[in-house]
């Protein structure tokens, strides 16, 4: 479980993280640059774990899919559009909300009934990472784009959760990547046109390989894997690492100093994750060992294991 914790931990770090370095491509061809970021991050990902990826096959496409048009495209998008409108804080903040859903809808969507302590914990995450955040201005769109960015961001674990048994955090980062690679990549064409490629500078360019080594490639096998083994909801209380990552990243890169309200708000965030994080059962492990179970392939160590878990 700790290195379960850990996977998601650095993960949300990464992401994080990102949030400086996505603002150095503010006048950068995004879709274009986006299109490449997807397609360099696949292609590690099938250098690096060839042989574990298997086809997609029936409603797999659909939740697949789901994945990419929620958590990539549209959530792309919201950003963007959802800036003219909203402080960065706002948008932030809809953000931080994710694990009080994460905590409620995913083990819905398990077949599971929602742990009480979970979701006090999802709370006590997100006032946390929204004193982090801070409070900001915003119109009525606005506000309507940070409901979509909520949406999203919580779209891109939830959605994965059906396909993860079978596909594994590798298989699903995958078909994810390719897939989002050709979505942005028909939308840079027609948005911004062939030439695109030509508007990109060095600077993008280092910007884009970071987003797609450590943000995309190593950040969603980290998190997917956190996903299936500890479960949406104890895994999702993970992403308010991500507002507090952003912060640190903010100060380290040369930026102000973060007042009294944002270290409250990380010791906040910190004291929710022990809440939710205590010992208890990992139903993630007990379904990926019920899987290998009935393939035939798992152990007299992870039967026991799964004893262990289930009595807690």
């Amino acid at each position: 479980m700790r290195m379960s914790f850990l996977a998601g931990a650095a993960g949300m770090t990464f992401v994080g993280g990102s949030v400086a370095v996505s603002g150095l491509l503010a006048d950068a061809p995004s879709l274009t640059i986006q299109s490449l970021r997807y397609a360099v991050a696949c292609l590690l990902l099938l250098v690096f774990f060839r042989g574990r990826v298997v086809r997609p096959r029936g409603a797999e496409w659909l939740w697949l899919s789901g994945v990419v048009v929620t958590g990539m495209l549209v959530f792309n998008l919201a950003l963007v559009h959802g800036a003219r409108h909203a402080e960065p804080a706002v948008l932030g903040v809809a953000v931080a909300c994710v694990p009080l859903l994460l905590a409620v809808a995913g083990p819905l969507l398990e077949g599971r009934t929602p742990a009480a302590h979970l979701i006090v914990a999802a709370l006590v995450v997100t006032l946390g990472a929204g004193l982090v955040q801070g409070l900001g201005r915003a119109d009525g769109l606005g506000l309507l784009w940070a409901l979509v960015t909520f949406a999203c961001e919580a779209g891109f674990t939830l959605l994965a959760v059906p396909v993860l048994g079978r596909h594994g955090p590798v298989g699903v980062s995958v078909h994810s990547t390719w897939m989002a690679a050709i979505a942005f990549g028909f939308a840079g064409l027609v948005l911004e046109g062939p030439g695109a490629v030509r508007r990109v500078h060095l600077d993008d360019l280092l910007a884009g390989a970071y987003l797609a080594v450590a943000v995309t490639a190593v950040a969603f096998v980290l998190w997917y894997t956190c996903v299936q083994r500890l479960g949406s909801a104890r895994a999702g209380l993970l992403t308010g690492v991500a507002p507090v990552s952003a912060a640190l990243v903010g100060v380290a890169l040369g930026g102000p100093v973060p007042g009294p309200p944002v270290w409250l708000g990380v010791a906040v965030v910190a004291a929710g994750l022990a809440l939710g994080l205590r010992s208890g059962p990992a139903s993630g492990e007990v379904r990926r060992v019920a899987l290998e179970d009935e393939r035939g392939d798992v152990d007299a160590g992870d039967r026991a294991l799964v004893v262990a878990l289930e009595g807690q």
